[in-house]
């Protein structure tokens, strides 16, 4: 992989992101937007058990899983465009690899990813009163590395899709299952013994898992560790697998 090339598909990426106004609306306020909207829907939900309130042992999970929603929908879409627009069979013309298209792409959309999580982590923590045991350093961290991963599956899944339609059709096979098993809705060890399997090999699961870690832990603790280097490693896994199936539009 080319640094220059790297580099300058990485600038491209972003002036076309900056110019497209509502992609970057929907990156940067549409997880804040929910947000607020699920303070409101447990507004009035009587506070629990140990005098936590419903919707402060849900939104930081949800600080995971809504950043990695968004980006995986937005950059399978635009990778589709690419594609569909013959911009990506003329740039596999030119020096650029796939590795280099592909990572540039995940730079780019990591970095709006990085706003992304920042505003909601402000949002949820400042204005909205959530409150965890653990650092809201941590918190952010964590979001941060699930937007990149949902990059880094919109990207290798853009590479099966022929149309934008079909890219949006891998959202309820890829996102809605991982949502259902994580652990949000049902406890993973409450989980039929076969589905528990299913959420072991889930990413979102481990993200998942470190969120209610630090939301319970004041500190660091070991499966925190291990479950953001296992997300790291499905992040990484997705890419590398995006660059080995990515092919042009045309032979």
């Amino acid at each position: 992989m080319s640094t220059v090339v790297y580099a300058t598909t990485t600038t491209r990426i972003l002036r076309q992101l900056r110019a497209d106004h509502r992609t970057v609306a929907m990156i940067v306020l549409v997880p804040s937007l929910l947000m607020t909207l699920l303070y409101f829907m447990y507004q009035n939900v009587p506070t629990g058990p140990g005098g936590v309130s419903l919707f402060d042992r849900i939104a930081v999970t949800m600080l995971g899983i809504l950043p990695f929603v968004v980006m995986f929908l937005v950059t399978s879409i635009a990778m589709q465009r690419e594609r569909s627009s013959g911009t990506l069979e003329r740039l596999l013309t030119t020096p650029l690899t796939k590795l280099d298209l592909l990572a540039g792409y995940g730079s780019a959309f990591s970095l709006a990813a990085a706003v992304q999580a920042g505003l909601a982590c402000a949002v949820a923590f400042g204005l909205l009163d959530v409150s965890s045991a653990g650092s809201v350093f941590w918190v952010l961290v964590v979001a941060i590395l699930v937007a990149v991963l949902g990059v880094s599956l919109g990207l290798l899944c853009s590479a099966f899709a022929r149309t934008e339609f079909q890219a949006v059709q891998f959202m309820p096979v890829i996102v809605i299952p991982q949502f259902m098993l994580c652990g949000l809705l049902v406890a993973r060890d409450d989980l039929p013994d076969w589905l528990r399997w299913i959420s072991n090999v889930l990413p979102l699961s481990y993200a998942v898992e470190a969120l209610q870690e630090i939301t319970v832990h004041p500190g660091v603790t070991g499966i925190m560790v291990r479950d953001l280097i296992v997300v790291a490693g499905f992040a990484a896994a997705a890419l590398a697998l995006g660059a080995a199936t990515l092919r042009r539009r045309t032979p």
